[in-house]
C-alpha cells in the first residue's frame, strides 16, 4: 500500500513556465531520518521560465541544475535559463535517436498511426521498457550524479523534459542511495500525475480531432506517472544486482563511504 507522503512546509509556488516543480525534502528514511528541505529539488525543464520563475529559482541557493533532455529534446523546447552562479550539468539520459520516429508519430500521427503504435498496452509496455534501459545501462550517468552530489553540488535540482521520467528515476536512485523507503519514493513519484504538474502534450495538429478524447487516452500511458513504470525500475535492480547495495556499489561504485557523505548533506 503506497503510504501517504508526510505533512511537511511546502517550498512550491505558483511557477508559471516551469511544471512538476518541489522539494523533495520530508521523505523518510528506514532508520528514521528525513531528507532535508531546500537540498534536493525536481521539476520539468526551465526553458520557458519567466522572470519571476527564475528571480524564485535564484533564491534557493542552487549549486547545480542537472538536465537529462537530450539534444533532440533542447532543439524542441529551448536551453535552459542560466541563472547567476549556478552550474548547468547536462547529462542526457536518452539519447536524441532513442525512438525519434515513435515520437515523431505522437506529435504527427493520425488515430489509425496512433492506434497501430499504442494500444493494447503498448504505450505502457513501451513506458516500463525504457525504464528498464536506464536503469539497466545509463549506470555510469547515475554514477556521475551521486558523486557530485556527495562532493559539492548541493542544493541540486534535477529536471528532464516533464519532470516525471528520467528526472524521476534519477530522484528515485538518490533516494535509494539515501535509504528513503520505496514507499515513499512512489508516492513522491506519483505526485507528477496532479493536474498542475502535468506535461503539456505536443501535437503539431491542433484540431479537435487531434486532441480528441481517444486520441488522448491513447497517448495517456506516455503522460502519466504510473506505479508500474516505477516498479520495473525497481525490478530490473533486483534481477540484474540482488540488491540495493549492490547496485549501488557495483552497479553505480557508490561505496559506503561515498553514502554517507551523501547522507550527510542531504538528510537532517
Amino acid at each position: 500500500m503506497t503510504q501517504q507522503l508526510p505533512q511537511v512546509p511546502s517550498t512550491e509556488p505558483e511557477l508559471t513556465g516551469v511544471r512538476n516543480f518541489r522539494d523533495v525534502g520530508g521523505l523518510p528514511t528506514a532508520d528514521s531520518r528525513r531528507v532535508r528541505q531546500g537540498r534536493l529539488f525536481r521539476s520539468g525543464h526551465l526553458a520557458h521560465a519567466s522572470d519571476t520563475d527564475a528571480a524564485f529559482l535564484s533564491s534557493l541557493g542552487l549549486h547545480t541544475i542537472f538536465d537529462f533532455r537530450n539534444d533532440a529534446d533542447k532543439a524542441l523546447e529551448g536551453p535552459d535559463i542560466e541563472l547567476p552562479g549556478v552550474r548547468n550539468v547536462n547529462i542526457p539520459l536518452t539519447d536524441p535517436a532513442d525512438g525519434a520516429e515513435f515520437w515523431k508519430m505522437v506529435r504527427d500521427g493520425n488515430l489509425d498511426q496512433l492506434r497501430s503504435i499504442l494500444a493494447d498496452g503498448k504505450a505502457a509496455g513501451r513506458m516500463s521498457a525504457s525504464y528498464r534501459v536506464i536503469i539497466k545501462h545509463r549506470t555510469a550517468e547515475h554514477s556521475r550524479v551521486l558523486h557530485a552530489l556527495a562532493e559539492d553540488s548541493v542544493p541540486a535540482l534535477m529536471h528532464c523534459a516533464a519532470g516525471k521520467d528520467r528526472a524521476g528515476l534519477s530522484i528515485a536512485v538518490t533516494l535509494l542511495a539515501l535509504g528513503v523507503e520505496r514507499d515513499a519514493i512512489e508516492a513522491d513519484y506519483l505526485e507528477s500525475n496532479a493536474a498542475h504538474r502535468r506535461y503539456k502534450v505536443h501535437r503539431s495538429d491542433n484540431s479537435p480531432a487531434a486532441m480528441s478524447p481517444e486520441v488522448m487516452e491513447l497517448l495517456g500511458p506516455l503522460f502519466d506517472a504510473r506505479a508500474e513504470y516505477l516498479a520495473a525500475a525497481f525490478d530490473t535492480i533486483t534481477q540484474t544486482w540482488g540488491t540495493t547495495d549492490r547496485y549501488l556499489e557495483e552497479g553505480l561504485k557508490v561505496t559506503p563511504e561515498v553514502r554517507e557523505r551523501l547522507r550527510a548533506r542531504l538528510l537532517d
